[in-house]
């Protein structure tokens, strides 16, 4: 068992000098056409369907607004700064224009460009919100009027785009299996499941296996995104549901590593987005110590952990297989990278939403990056997403050699301040790395147990 994240070799030969400018790739942007517009994506037997829940958009505004999800006065500004640039959340040529001036080279596309009125929401609300808990064949219909329009925009550039297809895999395995290979094969890259399964089959059953055996055999991630949440058991209180909508992505992470999908399925690749990744070095101390002989653990037998994980340890099967998907990225998690794992953090720009980086990208890499070694933020900037999701370095140099920014342009390496003077800073803190298992660990106080 090894006492430091695994770190995979970049799949591609490109070699970077020091001040050359970083390939980034934004592991998490949105698209979405406006809504009205995925008619004719949609099956016509749905038409009806779809009319009523355009009409009940209005209704849902208005209770949003209620809520407090939505800030009136926020979103008509928001829409009259960035009216035109908008468009680039379901026009090709726009979108394009909008990473070049953000400094982006390539991106993963998620549903839903507008998060601040639902503009451009997916039918029968498939999209961010996707949950188990949707009518089966209405959601499946939404997610698929959705995934045929986004494989027309990813066909675009192509080699900037991975777009993540929206199947709910609660209903038919059969359905399911269709969906996914559909998206394969016309394009699509990843997988995005519902964060919440609600009163359907759990992520633990093994009838989902077949599903999980055809994403490993397509290199298909799997991905869950933030959005759906219980709204209905929140009432008025804003702060509940904006404490756990990051905690429902994250859940089907210990389901399927605990009932032993990624020990049965070891190139199944599976990532938690726009949920940050503050939370992994927590949950990778506490697993590993259950294999480690906690105290606590042990009068708990060892046969179930085993057979979920063989003679791998959490943090170990967790480097192999998940990663997170992070929108705007915080100092205080960066400092939390070598807990986490370098290339378990994939940067992304949560293009055109608010909350994320666009269009100030430049002064949130400049505030965030600053000090960062050149070659980590080279991999969690762009390199490990390329790796996770297929991207061709070699088509996304010419890009970023135009439009990427360099460390110097970050401040890393200004003031005769060297790549190697960024290494030497974090030097000591790398070397603990996972203290739990480099040897270390914080000292415990007189009387207190492990």
């Amino acid at each position: 068992m090894s006492s430091s994240p695994t770190q995979p070799a970049p799949s591609s030969t490109q070699t970077f000098a020091d001040d050359d400018p970083y390939l980034i790739i934004a592991a998490d942007s949105h698209a979405g056409l406006p809504t009205e517009q995925y008619r004719q994506y949609l099956e016509s037997r749905y038409h009806p369907q779809f009319d009523e829940f355009l009409a009940q958009r209005h209704e849902q505004l208005e209770a949003a607004t209620r809520m407090g999800v939505r800030d009136e006065k926020y979103a008509k500004k928001w829409f009259e700064d960035h009216d035109e640039e908008l468009a680039g959340g379901w026009d090709a040529i726009k979108r394009d224009q909008a990473l070049d001036n953000d400094g982006v080279a390539a991106e993963v596309v998620y549903p839903d460009a507008d998060a601040v009125e639902s503009r451009t929401c997916v039918p029968f609300g498939a999209g961010l919100g996707l949950s188990g808990d949707l009518d089966p064949e209405l959601g499946m219909a939404g997610a698929k009027a959705h995934n045929r329009w986004l494989a027309e925009l990813c066909s675009h550039s192509p080699e900037r785009r991975k777009g993540v297809a929206l199947v709910p895999i609660t209903v038919e395995t059969e359905k399911v299996i269709a969906e996914i290979q559909w998206a394969h094969d016309n394009g699509l890259g990843a997988v995005m499941i519902p964060a919440m399964w609600v009163d359907q089959t759990p992520y633990h059953d093994r009838s989902y296996d077949p599903i999980w055996a055809l994403c490993e055999e397509l290199r298909m991630p799997v991905v869950t995104h933030s959005g759906s949440a219980s709204r209905d058991e929140y009432g008025d209180h804003l702060g509940i549901y904006v404490t756990e909508v990051t905690w429902w992505p994250a859940r089907p992470l210990w389901f399927l590593l605990w009932s032993g999908v990624f020990h049965r399925f070891p190139g199944l690749r599976f990532g938690v987005t726009e949920g940050g990744c503050w939370w992994l070095p927590g949950l990778l101390w506490s697993w590993d110590r259950l294999l480690l002989g906690s105290r606590g653990a042990s009068k708990l037998s060892q046969g179930p952990f085993q057979a979920a994980l063989g003679d791998m340890l959490p943090s170990e099967i967790v480097d192999r297989n998940c990663f997170t998907g992070l929108a705007n990225v915080k100092r205080r998690e960066l400092g939390q990278r070598y807990e986490i794992g370098i290339d378990n953090m994939l940067w992304g720009t949560d293009f055109p939403h608010p909350e994320g980086t666009w269009p100030n990208t430049h002064d949130w890499l400049q505030k965030t990056f600053f000090d960062i070694p050149v070659e980590e933020s080279r991999r969690m900037l762009g390199l490990a997403a390329a790796d996770t999701f297929g991207f061709d370095l070699a088509s996304l140099r010419p890009i970023s050699d135009k439009v990427g920014p360099t460390p110097t342009d970050l401040g890393q390496l200004r003031d005769g301040q060297t790549a190697a003077d960024l290494t030497e800073k974090w030097a000591p803190v790398k070397e603990v790395g996972r203290h739990w298992l480099t040897g270390h660990d914080f000292p415990l106080l007189p009387g207190m147990q492990s």
